[in-house]
């Protein structure tokens, strides 16, 4: 940054008088511009501009009239060339504010302007304060600082502006442009932008292929990102493409950085600079659940967690500490783990997640889910999170290194569970709480919580009930907390209830647990000691409180809207919210966030005993569950509805006997949509049961697009999955072929072809006899898409011609126009390219008619595929670019990264390899419809691309990596990455 040009005189200036309406501004980063406010002014011909240029260039001094000579027509100068540049200047003086361009000694000046009056003299403030910020370890506002100079750029500077003086320094301000772009490259991969920066370093060595920083940065950011042999590649190209234009070698920088990957030096994988900060202040997490004001006793458990906890902070070298505590529900493990965590919190500033790990449920969280939500809550961006398990921990463990963080891992299942949510390093610590000892989780601090003594289980009731209360009644007191076998949830549930009844003496209290028809024997062990406690609060409801305790547990979801509890109940919502909320006072229930609610899993499993118990009639069961499903499905065919109006779907579905939920835009439908992605599933799965087989598979018929968008794909998938089995094991042949066409649906789009086709065609066969028109046109519309995808043409015709017989048949037009467009892509694929246009266009019109927005991109995806395969790329750029739009504000993220691969495909058509690089690495960075398979393609496409820009060693390891793509699954696409390859390996 020291190197770039100045002008001190400019900006030092005194201000002059400022001419109405406003202070005058020029500008050279781009073509030679004067502005008076807002008011552009004439500049006149290029040599006028050049005269201009060349006195704002010259740092206030005054230029002679030689000079100013030499500077336009250089040792060639007109025979008239003093009399011209005194009128440029003549004419410049008239346009400006008096006093702004001077004459002296038989030269010209221009002098007297503003701060900032120049965008030059700005950019080099900025880039000033840059360097100032980046040395004082400000990483963040250097790379801001360095963004807004970069910005000030309009394109080529002194654009137009003739002669030998313009020249030099138009050469003198790029070369400056683009060492301010590699400082602040160099800044993004310090602070571990690598991932974002590979996109736009593959552009930026495209169009300067000497330029050997730029190179080593790729190389850097590419290695960061796991793409080593990508690194090297670059390395070798960069060494052959110097050898064959200069006949030199990389310089010693470079060839440094290529044996230190070839080393895997572990320094690499850290930013360079020591100082290095996030683009913005740390996150720091403090996710801590608020601590009980009235937690009482397990002192000496207090004091040995929170010395091991704090322990792993101070000691250097030491492997982060865990601890682990275990005990029956109910036993206080979560209050204890709590408190200890905030009384240790002082040793961890770099922050504290939490999470419940759901472990005791029927559905246990998954860690890479876990992991998504701790990397999200440490600042990392979706983008940057990648996809398994085995990847997200690592990237867990990088985020974690250097800082001090305590992670309370909550509700554990197993250590299975643990181990990958560990942070690994020295500094941090786990605490973990689980109904299992875990003894198979290496290195950990085992605990194992009893229930509490007498005297502590007396303290907590009397801090709870109040000292007066108790001190009348010890006996009858003592009492209670033995009924309440010891256990910290029974008594707190005891207590609670009893200070909320002021006329309630103890004795009552404890005459109610003396009777054992009211509770379960507590002192036996696991969970049946928990239950006792449950059935003291369950037996104080009143009977609507009850009745909602009871059918709220049957749910299967991790939590229940206001909304859905009052379809299971029958009740208006505002009764519903009331008989809620009481159940949250007695700790029966919890409230989740304003409008959501959740039971604790073993308050959950008691509820759903109770319910087996108690409801009368048996069948109310039922019939709850039966509302649920009825909302659900009421509510998600609405959401369908709104995003593809006139879709006949919807006709076709099973009758719901509930009313839905109205959303008032497409917005708040697939918010809801997406929040509620685990309840409907839970409930799918939960009413895969004769009675409502086919309402389940109608609900996940019309969620699809919770796997489409990728937010919940895999669970998808299980699910529809399981509703293939139950439908099979009924033999209804109506529900099987529903179920079979959804699940055909989410393994296409994670490049399953064979099994995809392998369901659509016995979805088919169930439905030889034409008897659910929905599945006549969506099966052979899929069928088709998977022969496209396969490369089958003739059979994707046939297929589709089928499909839009049916849709036309059903009157389902967004149907016809999905099959239409699929089609073209056929013809095009067949060369029947003409055909293929109309079709597109006719695919375009009835989505455009019907006001389809999702859709419509789907439509213009389709157009752009079918335009390039024609070779008309303009238009085929235009088509993908207004669908990417779409794509985008829809959040239809797999789309989106989809699209970018098809607009990298019409760049490397149009022959603008850097382009299409450009947009590979954004399609591989969000993801493709498609999974591995698109993938693969991706990747064979950037190596086209790469080899094009003359990058042969990466476009191999490019294409290296796609090659184990498509043989691991069985690709027809590996012939053609193998015959890329041969020619390269043959050399």
């Amino acid at each position: 940054m020291d190197g770039g040009p100045r002008v001190p005189e400019q900006r030092r200036a005194g201000s002059g008088p400022v001419a109405e309406p406003g202070p005058l501004r020029f500008g050279v980063l781009g073509p030679v511009r004067a502005r008076r406010g807002e008011e552009a002014l004439p500049t006149g011909s290029p040599q006028q501009r050049a005269l201009l240029a060349a006195l704002l260039l010259r740092e206030g001094r005054t230029a002679t009239a030689a000079e100013l000579i030499d500077a336009l027509w250089g040792s060639e100068p007109p025979s008239q060339a003093l009399a011209a540049v005194r009128t440029y200047a003549s004419r410049l003086r008239k346009i400006l504010d008096p006093g702004v361009l001077v004459s002296e000694s038989g030269g010209y000046a221009v002098r007297g302007l503003g701060e900032g009056a120049l965008d030059l003299a700005v950019a080099q403030d900025l880039a000033a304060e840059a360097e100032k910020a980046r040395g004082t370890g400000d990483l963040g506002r250097a790379r801001s600082l360095l963004n807004q100079a970069l910005a000030l750029w309009d394109g080529e500077p002194l654009a137009g502006v003739p002669g030998p003086y313009a020249e030099a320094q138009r050469a003198r301000l790029e070369e400056w442009r683009l060492g301010l772009l590699e400082t602040r490259l160099d800044l993004d991969l310090e602070q571990g932008g690598h991932a974002e920066a590979v996109s736009e370093l593959t552009a930026l060595t495209a169009a300067h292929p000497l330029r050997e920083r730029l190179r080593e940065l790729l190389m850097l950011a590419l290695y960061r990102s796991g793409r080593q042999a990508e690194a090297l590649a670059v390395y070798a190209d960069t060494r052959r493409l110097l050898a064959e234009e200069l006949g030199v070698d990389p310089r010693p920088g470079l060839s440094e950085l290529q044996q230190r990957i070839l080393q895997a030096d572990p320094s690499l994988a850290e930013p360079s600079s020591p100082m290095a900060e996030p683009t913005a202040a740390p996150v720091r997490p403090a996710q801590l659940p608020a601590s009980v004001p009235d937690f009482t006793g397990r002192s000496a458990f207090v004091s040995e967690l929170t010395e091991v906890l704090s322990s792993a902070s101070e000691a250097e070298g030491r492997v982060m500490a865990v601890s682990a505590l275990a005990g029956i529900g109910g036993v206080g493990k979560t209050t204890l783990a709590v408190h200890v965590a905030h009384r240790a919190r002082g040793a961890f500033p770099d922050g504290q997640l939490y999470v419940d790990l759901q472990g005791a449920g029927p559905r246990p969280a998954e860690p890479e889910t876990v992991l998504g939500s701790f990397l999200r809550a440490l600042g990392t961006p979706d983008t940057a999170i990648p996809d398994s398990l085995e990847e997200r921990s690592a990237l867990y463990r990088s985020v974690l290194d250097g800082r001090r963080v305590l992670v309370l891992l909550d509700n554990a299942k197993d250590a299975a569970q643990v181990r990958p949510l560990l942070p690994g390093t020295e500094g941090c610590a786990a605490l973990v709480t689980s109904r299992v000892r875990m003894l198979d989780l290496a290195g950990a601090h085992l605990v194992d919580l009893d229930v509490m003594s007498p005297d502590e289980a007396l303290a907590l009731f009397t801090r709870i009930v109040g000292e007066e209360r108790v001190a009348a009644e010890r006996e009858a007191a003592l009492d209670v907390v033995a009924a309440c076998g010891f256990l910290p949830l029974a008594i707190r549930i005891a207590a609670s209830r009893l200070a909320a009844r002021r006329t309630w003496t103890v004795s009552v209290l404890a005459a109610k647990l003396a009777d054992g028809r009211r509770r379960l024997d507590e002192l036996q062990a696991g969970d049946l000691a928990v239950k006792a406690t449950f059935e003291l609060g369950y037996g104080q409801l009143e009977p609507p409180q009850a009745r909602a305790f009871r059918l709220l547990g049957l749910a299967d979801g991790p939590d229940i809207s206001l909304a859905a509890a009052a379809a299971v109940l029958d009740l208006p919502a505002e009764e519903t919210e009331d008989l809620l909320e009481s159940l949250v006072d007695t700790s029966l229930l919890e409230s989740a966030a304003p409008g959501r609610y959740r039971f604790h899993d073993l308050v959950r499993l008691y509820a759903r005993a109770c319910a087996e118990r108690d409801e009368r009639p048996p069948s109310e069961r039922e019939a709850a569950m039966s509302r649920l499903l009825d909302f659900y499905l009421a509510t998600a065919a609405g959401v369908y509805a709104i995003e593809r109006p006139g879709d006949r779907t919807v006709a076709h579905l099973e009758q719901s006997r509930y009313e839905g939920q109205p959303f008032p835009d497409a917005a708040k439908a697939t918010d809801w949509l997406h929040a509620e992605a685990e309840p409907l599933l839970a409930c799918v799965q939960q009413s895969l049961r004769p009675t409502t087989l086919r309402r389940a598979v109608d609900l996940l018929l019309v969620t699809i697009d919770l796997a489409e968008s990728g937010a919940g794909s895999r669970r998808y998938e299980t699910t529809a999955m399981a509703a293939c089995e139950s439908a099979a094991a009924e033999r209804d042949r109506h529900a099987e072929m529903r179920a079979r066409i959804t699940l055909a649906q989410v393994l296409s789009q994670s490049g399953r072809f064979e099994a995809a086709e392998r369901e659509a065609k016995r979805a088919d066969s169930l439905n030889e006899a034409a008897v659910d028109p929905w599945t006549s046109s969506a099966a052979p519309n899929q069928l088709g898409i998977i022969a496209i995808c396969r490369s089958m043409y003739a059979d994707a015709e046939r297929y589709l011609l089928r499909a839009i017989q049916a849709f036309q048949a059903d009157e389902n037009k967004p149907g016809e126009a999905s099959a239409v467009c699929n089609l073209s892509r056929t013809l095009a694929s067949m060369g029947r390219s003409s055909q293929a246009i109309e079709l597109a266009e006719r695919g375009i019109r009835i989505y455009d008619e019907l006001g389809m927005s999702v859709r419509l991109a789907n439509a213009r995806y389709a157009s752009g595929i079918v335009l390039t395969q024609a070779g008309r790329l303009p238009e085929a750029l235009e088509q993908l670019d207004r669908a990417l739009q779409i794509f985008t504000e829809s959040r239809q993220r797999l789309w989106e990264g989809t699209t970018h691969f098809r607009i990298a495909q019409v760049h490397l058509s149009a022959r603008r390899p850097a382009q299409a690089a450009q947009h590979a690495e954004q399609a591989l960075a969000i993801g493709c419809i498609g999974g591995d398979w698109m993938r693969a393609n991706t990747l064979t496409l950037l190596g086209k691309a790469l080899g094009a820009l003359g990058q042969p060693d990466r476009a191999r390891a490019c294409w290296l990596d796609a090659l184990r793509i498509y043989e691991a699954t069985g690709s027809a696409e590996a012939g053609e990455v193998r015959s890329l390859l041969s020619p390269i390996a043959a050399a």
